[in-house]
């Protein structure tokens, strides 16, 4: 008998249950019916014969059991047990023939917990076997808001339509994102695997897997081998890594190292809310010269269409031109307007590099942060910036602008205008920042007139109703004063812009929220140009940096029209020198959601992340932030990425 392997195993084991009582923990496997105490169950499911992954299984059913094995599964008993000779002699069958007998596990939160075969599965996870046959009885937890159960959820919907049991997250919404950007069609109404794409994921992950391990991936202890999978095949195409060997991955993963480590830091984004100051010193003058006439330095701005056909584009493209004005030839600008696709926008900015020797890339719409990873990994010379809201990239730098301060005084404006307390607000896409923008201003509203209602409506649902349609049924409502886009569109010239009076004829403008992102491209590039970009706002490299400036950047303004009383303009005036002046923030004191429950207590105020990530409304606020199926398809694409995602609440275990 294989007393030999025996010793080697019980010595694996013995060392793992020495670390584990170091670091103050149980030197032994997991037992399930300790794990379960205090759990609410709902009930039991028998999957049956089930091909389960072995570092899956992380402990035994009952506590007799667990005894004799260390944490790892290895053994701990002396060799003149009998449990020895009986591990020893399975030891023998599977070098000999295998040990195919399955063995009988209970499956809880994604993990395996042994009934019968655990000296099997020891034997096994010792020879590093992949996988093994077990019969497999799964136990529901009652649905709750702990976000482990959550993920949990989703896991028994994605295990459900692949079969695929292998793969984990540590963060919701990831295994659906798996497989969108595995091309499963989402729209199928009974979406089953077939096993070719089994194959292909199987594959891909443990070819991944393995050189993840290696490369020292276990020592994240942040992120599961699953997160840094997902997040490989997000920048570097499922299909190509399918096809890539194990040598191809590893280089892959040197690329993406960074990307891990900061997945990996408990705080991913480190927001700056107001432009660095810097000043050039004699070192950053010999080590960055200046650009010139002669060699200036080359910006590009990718847009997906022509700017003049939008709204959003073509505030952006003002601030290319301002971008000219302010350096002359200095600074070379160029622009693609045709970057629709990902594929059009990585090609673009890859001929941009290759060809015109672009050394900065503004990627203007928040669909655009894929295809600016994956061209910023492969280039990490040059400096790729995607306009968004909160995204945790390293080798990228976000940007965007607190518009919700100007809103926030707009509605100041309404509330005080307002003759029936009913204002309405069209806004587009349920994502960051966007929500925060109808709070704020809907807060502005309420601190002037208590009586106001903000009256909400998308203009991205996929009902087919016009804006037309909406205009109208605001003015049977009994709204006088509406927000609407924040800037004209110059091909579509309309009044409907900004915060302006509803009338049976034409509007009338009465305040402008203004985004000047040319006083934010020329911050960034003067911190490019003064040698300033590496050092100035990173307290750490393993942290993503997001710009999110607001009115005491000039990056953001408010215009009123000259209509507007003089005390009223004395009054916005004052409180937008409050807010630059950081004495007063538009999300302080006590505010509650439609529900009626507390987001902010009074004395207090809501962070930075806070207001980025909020998916509620304020109780003012007559509408919905609507879920994702109700949008529009292109609207659908946006929200996934950079979404407030509110999904159809959909329960597995019912099936």
């Amino acid at each position: 008998m294989s007393y030999v392997e025996y010793e080697k195993a019980k010595k694996l084991g013995e060392k793992a249950a020495k670390e584990a009582k170091q670091e103050g923990k149980s030197p032994n496997p997991a037992v399930l019916d300790e794990v379960l105490q205090g759990a609410k169950i709902r009930g039991e499911v028998n999957l049956g014969l089930v091909t389960i992954p072995l570092d899956r299984i992380v402990g035994t059913a009952t506590a007799g059991r667990a005894n004799s094995f260390a944490c790892n599964f290895m053994p701990i008993l002396e060799k003149d047990t009998e449990f020895a000779m009986k591990w020893s002699a399975l030891c023998d069958a599977h070098m000999e023939e295998g040990i195919h007998d399955p063995i009988k596990v209970y499956e809880y939160l994604n993990y395996y917990y042994v009934l019968e075969g655990n000296k099997r599965a020891s034997v096994l996870k010792y020879f590093d076997s992949v996988n093994v046959p077990a019969l497999v009885t799964r136990k529901i937890p009652v649905k709750s808001d702990d976000p482990e159960i959550r993920i949990y959820y989703e896991f028994m919907d994605f295990n459900r339509k692949t079969g695929v049991n292998f793969i984990w997250f540590s963060k919701e919404g990831n295994f659906h994102r798996l497989l969108e950007v595995t091309g499963t069609d989402m729209s199928a109404p009974e979406l089953t695997w077939t096993d070719e794409q089994v194959q292909n994921l199987t594959s891909a992950y443990y070819k991944f897997s393995k050189a993840y391990e290696e490369k020292g991936g276990k020592k994240l202890e942040n992120i599961t081998t699953g997160d840094a999978f997902l997040r490989t095949i997000q920048v570097y195409d499922y299909e190509t890594v399918v096809g890539m060997n194990i040598a191809e991955i590893k280089t892959v993963l040197a690329k993406m190292w960074e990307e891990f480590l900061m997945m990996n830091q408990g705080q991913e984004v480190t927001v700056t809310l107001d432009p660095p100051t810097t000043k050039k010193t004699l070192l950053s003058r010999v080590l960055h010269s200046e650009p010139s006439e002669e060699k200036p330095l080359n910006v590009a701005f990718i847009y997906d269409r022509d700017p003049s056909t939008s709204d959003w584009l073509y505030s952006h493209e003002l601030g290319r031109n301002h971008i000219k004005e302010v350096f002359g030839n200095k600074v070379n600008t160029l622009k693609i307007t045709t970057a629709d696709t990902e594929e059009k926008t990585i090609l673009a900015m890859e001929e941009l590099i290759r060809d015109e020797g672009t050394e900065v890339i503004f990627t203007t719409t928040s669909q655009m942060i894929e295809p600016s990873l994956k061209v910023a990994v492969e280039h990490p010379e040059v400096r790729v910036l995607n306009c968004s809201l909160n995204t945790s990239h390293r080798y990228i730098r976000t940007y965007y602008a607190r518009l919700y301060e100007a809103k926030f005084l707009s509605g100041m404006l309404a509330g005080i205008l307002t003759k029936t307390n009913r204002i309405g607000y069209l806004a587009d896409y349920p994502i960051y920042g966007v929500t925060a923008n109808i709070n704020a201003f809907a807060i502005g509203a309420r601190m002037v007139n208590p009586e106001v209602q903000v009256l909400l409506e998308w203009t991205t649902r996929k009902d087919d109703i016009s804006k037309d349609a909406l205009y109208q049924s605001f003015y049977n409502n009994g709204v006088d004063y509406v927000s609407d886009q924040d800037m004209i569109t110059p091909r579509h010239a309309s009044r409907k812009f900004g915060m302006y009076r509803l009338t049976e004829g034409q509007p009338v403008n009465v305040a402008m929220p203004v985004v000047n992102w040319g006083v934010l491209y020329e911050r960034i590039i003067r911190l490019i140009i003064d040698g300033a970009w590496e050092k100035t706002d990173t307290p750490s490299d393993d942290k993503a940096i997001n710009y999110w400036w607001g009115l005491s950047s000039g990056v953001i303004d408010v215009i009123l029209s000259e209509k507007t009383p003089d005390p009223t303009v004395k009054l916005i005036e004052l409180m937008k020198k409050s807010i630059i002046d950081e004495r007063f923030a538009p999300f302080t004191g006590e505010i509650r959601d439609q529900e009626g429950e507390v987001r902010c207590k009074e004395g207090e105020a809501l962070t930075a992340e806070e207001i980025m990530k909020m998916d509620w409304l304020v109780d003012c606020v007559v509408g919905e932030i609507p879920v994702v199926e109700s949008l529009k398809e292109k609207a659908r694409n946006i929200v996934e990425l950079k979404g407030v995602r509110k999904d159809e609440d959909e329960d597995p275990g019912d099936r």
